[in-house]
């Protein structure tokens, strides 16, 4: 999305996780994942230590990227080309985590090499690929920008305390999305749940992302939950869904029922309400008063890459606050990279502007990460989940 004023710009480049149907896919990929053998894959022991990693400076050639569709300016390409004289052969190959990961688990499983040196993968499934020692480490010292310019809020998260080895690509945040002349300025998570919006509400398919917004709604912090807290929203949505108060569970699709009116709360994606609300000035974005979830996608360096220098160059070289605020403006996710708002603004002011693509520092206070569970813990939520969502 280039610039959200422009109707045919926003038809044509839809945000990344509209144009997937992520949410509905990815849970029942999980699930069925883990019915055909197991979810996580067999371990591999890393290929080096974090501190002992070291990739050395050499002639560039060839970087195999693999990221999600319509999630890049193709000029940043061609400049990284032109500057370093290398091929960026940039595939947009990943259309879902679960996806994906059985398309290069038979490789990773056999320590042999992907045909990748770079993949962009959500915070979950960055995880489990760490669990398994399925990624090269990344040399700092190649680095230096994602060291000095990565947000404060995106510094640690659970599943890789240092960064050792992932750095973000691209953020975003899971929260509600409303119909204000509806249901005025919605501030608390448990307006989800209020009776007199029985049956206009939905829910999304993905249970990370539902059970994250009820954990927070409940004093919970997803980032910290164990199994039990999350059984226990799963517990919530089920009663809430068995009384009539919710009218489906959704992938990206909730934007339809927004739309027409079907609905009139719904979990969501902030990208998707920038794409609404400018059709339907009815419509909002909401990161309730108990907090919401932030999601990143991750460039991460598979084990046995044949470029991880050639990786971490191009790491390096979209954490430049010039190249990261290019990226933003045609993307319209929140960007990992601090301080190139004002950037922003000189080419894409409706973005700058944006508190969903640069909310404020209160905002981003009541952000968490998802649950950080164990492979028999996340099969034990994705079962459950599936039974009342029907998935």
């Amino acid at each position: 999305m280039r610039k959200i004023e422009a109707r045919m710009v926003r038809n044509t480049q839809m945000s990344r996780r509209a144009f997937i149907s992520r949410a509905g896919s990815l849970a029942f990929a999980s699930t069925m994942l883990g019915a055909c053998g197991g979810v996580e894959g067999t371990a591999n022991k890393p290929t080096a230590t974090p501190d002992a990693v070291s990739h050395p400076r050499v002639a560039l050639d060839r970087i195999e990227f693999s990221n999600w569709p319509l999630y890049i300016d193709r000029k940043v390409i061609k400049d990284f080309e032109k500057r370093f004289d290398v091929d960026l052969h940039y595939v947009e190959d990943i259309n879902d985590n679960s996806e994906f990961f059985a398309k290069v688990r038979q490789q990773l499983e056999q320590g042999e090499p992907t045909g990748r040196d770079l993949v962009a993968l959500t915070d979950w499934m960055a995880a489990r690929w760490i669990r398994l020692g399925y990624l090269e480490p990344i040399d700092k010292r190649n680095t230096p920008n994602v060291q000095a310019n990565l947000i404060e809020g995106l510094r640690s998260p659970v599943f890789d305390k240092d960064r050792t080895y992932t750095a973000p690509w691209q953020s975003g945040i899971t929260g509600i999305g409303y119909n204000r002349k509806v249901v005025g300025q919605l501030k608390s998570m448990a307006q989800i749940f209020d009776p007199q919006y029985k049956g206009k509400v939905t829910f999304l398919a993905d249970a990370r992302d539902t059970t994250s917004l009820v954990m927070l709604m409940d004093g919970v912090k997803p980032e910290e939950a164990t199994i039990d807290d999350v059984m226990a929203a799963i517990d919530k949505v089920d009663e809430a869904n068995t009384a009539g108060q919710v009218r489906r569970f959704t992938g990206n699709d909730y934007t339809t029922d927004l739309t027409k009116g079907n609905v009139v709360i719904a979990m969501a994606y902030a990208a998707d309400l920038i794409q609404l609300k400018a059709d339907n000035p009815d419509l909002d974005f909401a990161v309730p008063d108990e907090g919401a979830v932030r999601w990143s996608d991750n460039m991460m360096i598979p084990a046995k890459a044949e470029h991880p220098y050639g990786a971490e160059v191009w790491m390096n070289y979209v954490y430049e606050r010039e190249v990261a605020a290019k990226i933003t403006a045609y993307v319209g996710s929140i960007s990992p990279v601090e301080g190139i708002q004002d950037i922003v603004a000189k080419t894409a002011p409706e973005i700058a502007e944006n508190p969903l693509v640069f909310p404020d520092a209160e905002t981003q206070a009541r952000l968490s990460g998802y649950p950080d569970l164990a492979p028999a813990d996340e099969r034990q939520m994705n079962e459950r989940f599936a039974q009342i969502s029907g998935g």
